[in-house]
């Protein structure tokens, strides 16, 4: 790389921080001075801001991370051993160790080659005729990947026609819409991942759920800290997974915020489409009726070392999300039931896939630098 060109990272948290700094640190200095720390003021607050920036009704819950609050969701169904789960295999792995900490089974399904979201005639097909040998299918959880809405219309008639409940992964894609509506209002209940490269990402780790169901919110809020209803009274069995209120008030100063971050996103993904006209690489996919919110700016090439080589030559920084699908991991292979397509496209897309530079302080100057190294391919 030229000595003169500066590395653009791929994902850049700090940057987040500063462009707020003064708000968030008046914020984290009100949260220590409160004294209390945990399940106070801030966390309430932030729970309320959150379930009224999504809208229809929702109640919002926070917790510890993303990943607890899929496997909150499912405990506060009654769903755990002896249910099946479906969801994918191309997706961060915490979607399947949540499915597996609630006790259940995960049954996972391949993917839509041009969006990387859950195959729906796949869905219909499992849900209709279940692979032998696992437990019923309770569940399912659609994965909105890189900040792309799931088709959700035909994955939700499965789900009613087999009287199981669709429960939303909303990990990236904060603020996304299909056909208008909210990512995360659709289903029976959703979860969001707070941690830091998010699209609202805390200082630390957090998550929150929603759910236009105030019972299962409650029970949910109780399961959180030990089942609590009554302090130090666990009237049902629960778990620890507390957000703290340092970083609900560093996501409270960030929330108001979010839409328009959202918005330069995909400002930075149409320059981004632009400079690949003529190339030979094509630009994400977007779904028709849908409001992509870019968490990841997601390219394919069957010769994606050589391409990722010639960003870094250029001085931007790239990702790979993800290189190896949780059916293959050591962890899962061998012991993860899968769907009749056996994961081909998923394997396919883990070879190929890369992630350019995606955040909203990235500087003109700097997306200026990505559309010319993406102009060379």
């Amino acid at each position: 790389m030229n000595a003169t060109v500066s590395m653009i990272a791929q994902a850049d948290p700090g940057a987040g921080y500063r462009a707020l700094k003064p708000e968030i640190d008046a914020a984290v200095a009100r949260a220590l001075a409160s004294g209390w720390y945990i399940l106070g003021q801030e966390g309430a607050a932030f729970e309320r801001e959150y379930a009224e920036w999504l809208g229809e009704g929702q109640r919002a819950v926070g917790c510890a991370n993303g990943t607890d609050a899929i496997a909150l969701i499912l405990r506060g169904m009654g769903i755990g051993e002896g249910a099946t789960v479906v969801t994918v295999s191309h997706t961060a792995v915490a979607t399947v160790a949540a499915i597996e900490m609630a006790g259940a089974t995960p049954l996972l399904l391949d993917i839509d080659p041009d969006t990387y979201t859950m195959d729906p005639d796949e869905l219909a097909a499992v849900l209709e005729d279940p692979p032998p040998g696992i437990p019923p299918i309770r569940a399912v959880i659609a994965v909105h990947i890189y900040g792309q809405p799931c088709d959700l219309g035909p994955m939700l008639a499965a789900c009613a026609k087999a009287g199981v409940p669709l429960i939303e992964d909303c990990a990236q894609a904060h603020g996304a819409r299909l056909h208008g509506r909210m990512i995360g209002t659709i289903g029976h209940a959703a979860a969001y991942s707070l941690y830091p490269t998010k699209n609202l990402g805390a200082l630390g780790d957090g998550g929150v759920l929603s759910t236009p169901d105030h019972e299962l919110a409650d029970r949910i809020a109780a399961i959180r800290q030990y089942g609590w209803r009554e302090r130090y009274i666990s009237s049902l069995i629960g778990v620890n997974s507390r957000l703290d209120e340092v970083q609900a008030a560093i996501l409270r100063v960030k929330l108001p915020h979010l839409d328009a971050g959202n918005a330069r996103r995909r400002a930075i993904a149409d320059a981004y489409d632009a400079a690949l006209a003529g190339t030979s690489i094509a630009p994400p996919v977007r779904r028709q009726g849908a409001e992509h919110v870019f968490h990841q700016y997601v390219l394919r090439s069957p010769e994606r070392t050589a391409v990722m080589a010639a960003l870094k030559a250029q001085g931007v920084g790239t990702g790979i999300h993800y290189s190896v699908p949780v059916h293959e991991q050591s962890a899962y292979a061998g012991r993860i039931t899968l769907g009749p397509a056996g994961c081909g496209e998923t394997s396919r897309a883990a070879h190929e896939v890369f992630s350019l530079p995606m955040y909203p302080e990235l500087t003109e100057a700097q997306i200026e630098q990505v559309c010319g190294a993406l102009r060379g391919l």
